[in-house]
């Protein structure tokens, strides 16, 4: 081809002519036009630029500078202009490539005698080495602050942009003078010249991108500044980012054959691997760095803050976090696309020369070596694609977690109704998930059009006008797509949903299972959850049966296009060859893969778009308003806390407000206590101190620091010591003062750790006053301005309480701004303001006696405590007439209390933490797991139909094209051995056939993978449900979810097509080995050991990446743990202002998770590439064979399938790898489902030969004989041989110091936890050859933490449904919520939302009370019932019991003493053990007991109050 142009020359090319004619002399321009000259002085240009780079790579080893730092710093600096230039450098470095090749080809046509075209070619090659090379440099930024190697590039420049436009000149010369230019060189020299241009301006004019701190504010290749680089790398240095990684300090060859995973996979070959022996992320691929700059993109692509957050702006930002892999990626692909084609697009051209039809001398071989090529490109492409994917996946989960994260951080509690825990944590656990997996996806689109565009290309010039019926049918196929695609994405979204659901009852029921144990409640839950279920599985049912028809349609789609191809050339009259025939068979082998993508494409775009439009809609929600509260500086004003007329909403458009007129005003260091009826509004004043509850009117405002202590005690899973410390570094002085005025050291004596002690998911090894002594201590290590305490001291006994009073509020904080709600009045004196609240206002403030007669509020309070002191008076006035009604069998009453000590673990008994690491399985996962998930189905008998189906395909589809090869002459002139009709006739059968047998298989895979879900589901729910309680005291709620959420969806959507995936890869690959050794047996020669190579590399790489993976699934549960824990404490963390280390204790956990993946992603490419070379060879060698074969010895129609098939080899062979080990990765959900599916249960719930009687128990007798208890075989006893009775029809009251086994006790009671020795029997039956249920059902408590499920007011009172709505409204009445639930519209169809937080505390108390009022059980437990509620509240139940259960046996555990002090029985416990057993009246005889001294302490307190 030659530049020829007979047109007018323009005024611009007639001045470059002239130009030129003056600067070259007429002698000297013959030799100097010559293109031999100008690649001479490129070539040495090109060799001066690879001496400057190497020697300033000696150097630089020589000094052994770190230069990992500075590289790091300038990821951060890269703007535009950086990029093109390393993009320009390398688009240079291919098109030196394609020239190279071009003119190699050019010098062998001419026989190789063409010494020109060889140096040409030598020329390029150097030009592409050098370009390579530079583009590294520029990529690593190697020696960036050394001013001499960068000096001498940009001199290097000058001289290429003075030879590249000399070279244009010389173009201009020729043309003027008509002399033939080569195509390629004009437009190589046109390009080049463009280039240098562009690296000129970059080199000399542009400014890299500043930092904050100034640095690097040169010229890109600056190199002047070398000490404000050297400062750079200090810096980065001091921050300890530029941590070297294996992968950001890997060399070029390295890079490119993933060799720098090499060892880790040898260390997983050697030893378990952990998570200490995963490398560190790249700071550029860490949450820390991409997190703030997520942010930055999403809030500034919003144009106005206001309109928030869409999904437009979500996939925006997500595309500029990763564009560099998008972009690098997206060149991979078309890479990989072009390489791909190279094969068929040759096939015609090899079958002809087998036929002997060659067009020059040792045309075999160049057809060889371009085939390999092609397949190299084509592996490495692939490669490299595949892995800077999945890496710019993790990027965007990390970011899309963090924002998540620290939107739930900032949410409003109106928003917070609207979406629960379980919801926001399935954000994160499989929206955020699903969009990094997306980036696999990412570039399908496109690439199907370029697909199809080069496949079409193939066609038409084998086949001609014939390849328009091929487009014809390649867009009906697509098009048939989209009906299903939209009804893809409507189960899709309605899937997501019903896992929703089920994911928030599931958290719902996990976090309050203790009391569903208790109730006896857990298999109707089971059963609510099952239903929930129910509907997931019908959407997941139409789900999978949709993509079965998909996978039918696409499956099949490469054998209808090609029927309307061939059948189109016979009605067109174009003839059919051999060689042409598999040249198309072999374009529709590689266009099936789109068109097989496609369905998945449009699933993973449609299921994108969920996830996307579900984040940006919750990222869009209303965050807590910034402006409820005033905050001023510390010291600014006179006032700590000032609220003015204000009036706040939880409802901003509810008709009756919260808080009403709110009015009052508090001075640094005043006491002010918040008392009133349960509901009144006491908690909710404190949240709207705390800008939690919004602003209607009115300001507020808070001057310095806040402490707050909540109602229920928010306590973090992790050690005793950090809860306190809660962020603040250890000061021991003040840690220890802080223990001791919450009487905290004697608790962690006991405990085996002491303050190292690991608390359990929610405090779950602490007792109720512990915990709420822990979150006291928290605040006070905080050293607040101003504190806000919601009853803390109602979860302790008395004493600890009084103590608590004077050492915390009038010790410690007697300089500060204290808050206080209140129910004890005795604590009401000591306060500087009383605010008394009645129904959202403050009905009465000031001193405690000057309101005490100014209003009926208040005096109603104190007249409800009087009266109950006036009960403890009245037993305390009879205790000298009073004789012991205490049995013989309990002596004098009273045991000597053992040393405290002694409850420490017994000595040679392991010390163990309650909360153990995740157990994960190590080593390759068992056979008998693999063998259970196939045999789960209907006995394993669908798998050998869906394997013959698959088998009969593969047959039927070789049959087909073996068929088309066979009947097909080589060329127009040769017969052809059968007629046209019949070559179709047979064709469509047996298409149809393969397509009948696709449908079969598609349909029996989903209908195996929907029922083994199910089975494994109900399975693992019904082992967790049936479980001990010590499961769920030891296992973090996180664990489990991780289970029910991440594994079971891996489970319902992605197994079935992985055990898919390895059976129909295995049967593909054993039928293209078949055809190739069809050709000759030779091949095994090398087959074999390349198979053998491939299973050893599979069985290395395995060891490291199956532990890698597990490490995937352990590192998970932490990070759903605390996402967990952060929305239940989020009031409780925005309070402490402590939001910024919580949000990087979420980075710190999502790095975590990520590192596994990202070494995870990398090994399977090092895997795959070695197994791509494997095959290439194997490839090489075949095709070796068959131009060395002497013509006429085989068929070339039977070489020329050979070859269609083997093309695929390669892809086949490291699929099915992949597949292997994908499916081994994905197998251990099943393995993690399975683990929890043979969870040692409870005892029987019922056991039909040992049944009670109907009315058992009649009298309410309770013995315990020699009872010892301990909640773990690794555990110190907790109850250590108690003996004692509990007569029917009386009350027992049961008090002691907190954490002396009270509440165990109890659980031992109800068999929640199984005593080590000694019995339990009701009315004489053995509590323990009884069934639980029929145990629990008889039995009636209200638990400590009053506890409400999202629901009605109606499924709260009678989830079981088996009292009528007469009996419900009796009941609400009784206990005095009757009124309350008349007043809402829906009565008891009322809604109670997550953990019943539209009610108060002491309102849920009173519905706890109802559930035991309907149940009206002979035996009735209190475990510290009452805690919650005002003294008014307490007497009213105290009093609605003894009204309701005077004949029952009535067992308190209470820290109040006037509510056991009218029990007919008393026990103390103490460390576990009976201190004191007998009636009130006795024991406050004996001066000396302890109950005497509680009860006069108790007295003595609440007189005088703590004036």
């Amino acid at each position: 081809m030659v530049f020829l142009d007979s047109t007018t020359h323009t005024g611009m090319s007639a001045m470059l002519f002239s130009f030129s004619e003056s600067i070259l002399p007429w002698d000297s321009r013959s030799f100097l036009l010559k293109p031999l000259f100008l690649r001479w002085v490129s070539g040495f240009l090109y060799s001066v630029l690879l001496l400057v780079m190497f020697s300033s790579w000696v150097r630089q080893k020589i000094r052994g500078n770190d230069v990992y730092g500075v590289r790091e710093s300038l990821t951060q600096k890269r703007d535009i202009g950086f990029k093109l230039a390393l993009f320009c450098s390398l688009a240079l470095s291919l098109l030196n490539l394609v020239l190279m090749l071009l003119t190699g080809f050019y010098w062998y046509e001419s026989g190789w005698l063409d010494n020109d075209q060889l140096v040409s070619s030598l020329g390029f090659l150097l030009a592409t080495v050098a370009w390579g090379v530079l583009s590294i440099y520029l990529h690593r930024c190697w020696d960036y602050e050394h001013q001499k190697s960068l000096f001498l590039l940009r001199i290097w420049l000058v001289f290429y942009l003075a030879v590249s436009s000399y070279s244009l000149v010389v173009d201009f010369v020729l043309y003027k003078r008509h002399e033939t230019v080569s195509v390629h060189l004009l437009v190589f020299d046109i390009v080049a010249f463009s280039g240098a241009l562009f690296l000129g301006y970059v080199a000399f004019f542009k400014k890299a991108r500043g930092n904050n701190n100034g640095v690097l504010e040169e010229p890109l290749l600056n190199g002047g500044g070398s000490s404000a680089a050297g400062d750079s790398v200090e810096l980065n240095k001091s921050s300890g980012s530029d941590e070297a990684t294996p992968y950001s300090r890997a060399g070029i060859l390295s890079l490119l054959t993933f060799s720098w995973m090499s060892p880790l996979i040898d260390l997983g070959n050697k030893k378990t691997i952990d998570l200490e022996d995963i490398p560190q992320l790249h700071a550029s691929d860490s949450v820390i760095g991409l997190a703030p700059m997520f942010r930055s993109m999403l809030e500034s692509s919003d144009g106005s803050e206001r309109s928030g957050v869409t999904t437009f702006k979500l996939m925006k930002a997500l595309y500029f976090l990763a564009q560099w892999e998008i972009l690098v990626t997206a060149f991979l692909a078309f890479l990989y696309s072009v390489a791909s084609y190279v094969g068929p697009a040759l096939i015609d051209t090899f079958v002809q020369y087998l036929y002997g039809r060659r067009q020059y001398n040792n045309e075999g071989y160049v057809l060889v070596i371009t085939f390999f090529v092609a397949k190299l490109a084509e592996c490495l492409s692939q490669r490299h694609w595949f892995f800077r994917t999945q890496k710019a996946g993790i990027r965007m989960r990390s970011a899309l977690v963090a924002m998540i994260y620290e939107k739930s951080l900032t949410l409003s509690c109106q928003s917070k109704q609207g979406r629960t825990s379980g919801e926001i944590i399935n954000f994160m656990t499989v929206d955020a998930e699903r969009i990094a997996t997306f980036s696999w996806y990412l570039h399908d689109p496109w690439m199907v059009l370029l697909q199809v565009g080069l496949a079409l290309g193939i066609l038409y010039r084998n086949l001609g006008l014939a390849s328009i019926a091929a487009l014809v049918a390649t867009i009906l196929v697509m098009l048939v797509n989209f009906p299903f695609g939209r009804m893809q994405e409507r189960f899709q979204e309605k899937l997501m949903e019903a896992k929703d659901n089920r994911m928030k009852s599931t958290a719902e029921i996990l976090r309050n299972m203790r009391i569903l144990k208790l109730q006896g409640w857990e298999m109707k839950f089971l059963s609510k959850i099952s239903d929930l279920r129910k509907s997931e599985e019908g959407w997941l049912k139409k789900y999978v049966y949709n993509s079965a028809v998909i996978s039918f349609f696409f499956w099949g789609a490469p054998t209808m296009v090609s029927v309307a191809t061939f059948g189109a050339c016979i009605l067109l009259g174009i003839p059919l060859e051999s060689g042409k025939i598999l040249s198309a068979l072999a374009t529709f082998r590689i266009l099936q893969e789109p068109i097989y993508s496609l369905p998945d494409t449009i699933s993973m775009i449609v299921q994108t778009k969920v996830s996307l439009d579900r984040l940006a809609s919750y990222l869009c929600m209303d965050n807590l308003q910034p402006d409820i509260v005033e905050k001023l500086p510390k010291g600014s004003s006179d006032m700590a806390v000032e609220v003015i007329n204000s009036t706040l909403s939880w409802d901003v458009s509810a008709a009756n407000p919260t808080l009403k007129d709110i009015d009052f005003k508090v001075f640094p260091g005043m006491k002010v206590a918040v008392c009133g009826t349960v509901g009144s509004g006491k908690s909710s004043l404190l949240s709207s101190i705390l800008g939690e509850v919004p602003k209607i009117s009115g300001s507020l405002k808070v001057c310095g620091t806040k402490a707050y202590v909540a109602q229920s005690p928010w306590i973090q899973s992790g050690k005793i010591e950090e809860n306190i410390l809660f962020g603040k570094p250890m000061e021991r002085e003040r840690y220890e003062k802080v223990l001791e005025a919450c009487s905290l050291k004697k608790d962690l004596e006991i405990l085996s750790f002491g303050d190292q002690t690991v608390i359990g998911e929610r405090g779950i090894n602490l007792s109720g006053g512990q915990k709420q002594r822990i979150q006291i201590a928290r605040a006070l290590y905080q050293d607040a301005d101003i504190y806000l305490f919601d009853d803390p001291f109602s979860a302790v006994d008395a004493h600890t309480g009084s103590h608590l009073f004077k050492e915390v509020l009038l010790g410690l904080l007697c300089s500060k701004s204290v808050i206080y709600v209140t129910h004890q009045v005795e604590f009401l004196p000591a306060a500087d303001l009383i605010l008394v609240m009645k129904d959202g206002r403050i009905s009465q403030a000031g001193k405690y006696n000057d309101i005490l007669n100014s209003g009926t509020d208040f005096m109603a309070l104190i007249g409800a405590h009087q009266e109950a002191l006036a009960v403890v008076g009245s037993v305390e006035a009879n205790s000298v007439s009073e004789k012991s009604a205490l049995g013989e069998e309990n002596g004098d009453g009273k045991q000597e209390s053992q040393d405290l000590k002694n409850d420490k673990v017994d000595s040679g008994e392991p010390q163990r933490q309650i909360v153990q690491e995740e157990e994960r399985e190590k080593g390759s996962v068992a056979l008998a797991v693999y063998w259970k998930y196939i045999t789960l189905a209907y006995g394993g008998a669908l798998v050998p139909i869906i394997l013959l189906a698959q088998v009969l395909f593969q047959l039927l589809q070789i049959g087909s094209n073996y068929w088309m090869a066979w009947a097909t002459p080589i060329s127009k002139d040769v017969l052809a051995p059968v007629k046209l009709s019949t070559l179709m006739i047979v064709y469509v059968a047996l298409a149809f056939g393969s397509s009948l047998c696709i449908l079969v298989r598609a349909t029996l895979l989903v209908t195996a993978g929907y029922k083994t879900a199910t089975e494994l589901f109900h399975k693992m729910h019904h082992c967790i449900f049936r479980s001990p309680m010590s499961f769920f005291d030891s296992t973090p709620s996180g664990r489990i979810m991780n289970r029910a959420s991440t594994d079971q969806s891996a489970v319902d959507l992605e197994l079935p097509s992985q055990f898919g995936s390895v059976a129909i890869t295995v049967i593909q690959l054993t039928g293209i080995i078949g055809v190739m050794s069809q050709v000759s047996w030779l091949i095994f020669l090398v087959f074999i050991p390349v198979v053998v190579a491939s299973i050893w590399y599979q069985r290395y790489y395995i060891a490291a990446a199956r532990e890698v993976s597990r490490l995937v699934g352990v590192c998970k549960a932490p990070l759903i743990q605390h996402f967990s824990e952060t929305i239940s404490g989020a009031t409780t963390i925005r309070s402490f202002s402590q939001e910024s280390r919580f949000r990087c204790d979420n980075m710190r956990l999502s790095d975590g998770y990520s590192r596994p993946k990202f070494c995870s992603a990398g090994a399977m490419e090092w895997l795959c590439f070695r197994l791509d070379m494997l095959s290439s060879l194997t490839f090489a060698f075949s095709l070796v064979l068959l131009v060395s074969i002497p013509t006429g010895v085989i068929d070339p129609s039977l070489a020329g399938l050979a070859v269609t098939y083997g093309l695929s080899l390669n892809t086949m062979q490291a699929w099915l790898i992949w597949t292997l080990c994908n499916l081994e990765n994905k197998i251990i959900s099943v393995e993690r489902i399975l683990q929890y599916a043979s969870v040692p249960s409870e005892p029987p719930l019922v056991i039909e030969s040992n049944r009670p009687e109907q009315s058992w128990p009649s009298r309410g007798d309770v013995e315990i004989r020699d009872l010892e208890v301990r909640y773990a075989p690794h555990m110190p006893l907790v109850l250590r041989g108690i003996t004692c009775t509990f007569k029917g029809g009386l009350r027992t009251g049961i008090v002691g110091r907190t954490g002396s086994g009270k509440s165990t006790l109890i659980q031992t009671l109800f068999r929640i936890v199984e005593p080590s020795g000694g019995e339990i029997r009701i009315d004489g039956v053995n509590i323990l050859t009884i069934g639980l249920h029929d145990l629990r059902l008889r039995l009636s408590i209200i638990p400590q933490d009053p506890t409400m499920f999202e629901g009605t007011v109606r499924s709260n009172l009678d989830p079981l449904e088996e009292y009528t709505d007469d009996q419900i409204w009796e009941v609400l009445d009784k206990c005095q919520l009757g009124d309350e639930v008349r007043k809402k519209e829906e009565k008891l169809d009322s809604s109670v939302s997550e953990n019943g937080e539209n009610w108060s505390m002491g309102q849920r108390q009173l519905v706890c009370l109802g559930r035991v009022l309907l149940k009206r059980s002979k035996i009735l437990v209190l475990d510290e019932a009452t805690a919650s509620v005002d003294t008014a509240t307490d007497n009213l139940i105290q009093k609605t019991l003894r009204e309701h259960f005077s004949d029952c046996t009535v067992i308190t555990i209470a820290h109040r003493i006037s509510s056991v002090i009218d029990s007919d029985m008393v026990l103390l416990l103490s460390n576990g053990i009976i201190e004191e057993y007998d009636t009130p009246v006795r024991l406050l005889e004996d001066k000396s007991s302890s109950f005497s001294k509680l009860v006069a302490e108790y007295t003595a307190r609440s007189s005088s109050g703590f004036d």
